[in-house]
């Protein structure tokens, strides 16, 4: 592992220690690899991911950015469908900066409370 993986792990484990999702505001978790960003609505009491979006299906080319606002929207909606309003916000180590507030941003302007 890298320094920069292992930073991003410990900066997660001290995010994680006062961040859990429960049923009635569950967990909205960000993971960015290099090509893809993928985001989950997590309940930690039961394990359950209970709404999931991704930038696999979006099929169009676009920068980065962009496609991750698409994702943040994909997930506000499918967040409202599943019944979810308010969600606490869940970086995963990562800055809040690039890829990851754009997805944060977009999914405040679909309806997510956070």
């Amino acid at each position: 592992m890298t320094t920069k993986e292992l930073r991003r792990i410990k900066i997660k484990q001290r995010v994680r220690k006062h961040v859990s999702g429960t049923t009635e505001r569950p967990r909205l978790s960000v993971f960015r690899s290099n090509k893809q960003i993928y985001a989950q609505v997590i309940d930690d009491l039961t394990g359950r991911t209970l709404a999931a979006a991704s930038s696999l299906g979006i099929t169009e080319k676009a920068p980065k950015k962009e496609i991750a606002t698409k994702v943040g929207e994909l997930i506000a909606q499918k967040s409202k469908e599943a019944g979810i309003e308010t969600v606490v916000f869940d970086r995963n180590g990562y800055l809040y900066h690039g890829r990851v507030k754009e997805l944060a941003e977009a999914a405040r302007k679909g309806g997510l409370k956070f």
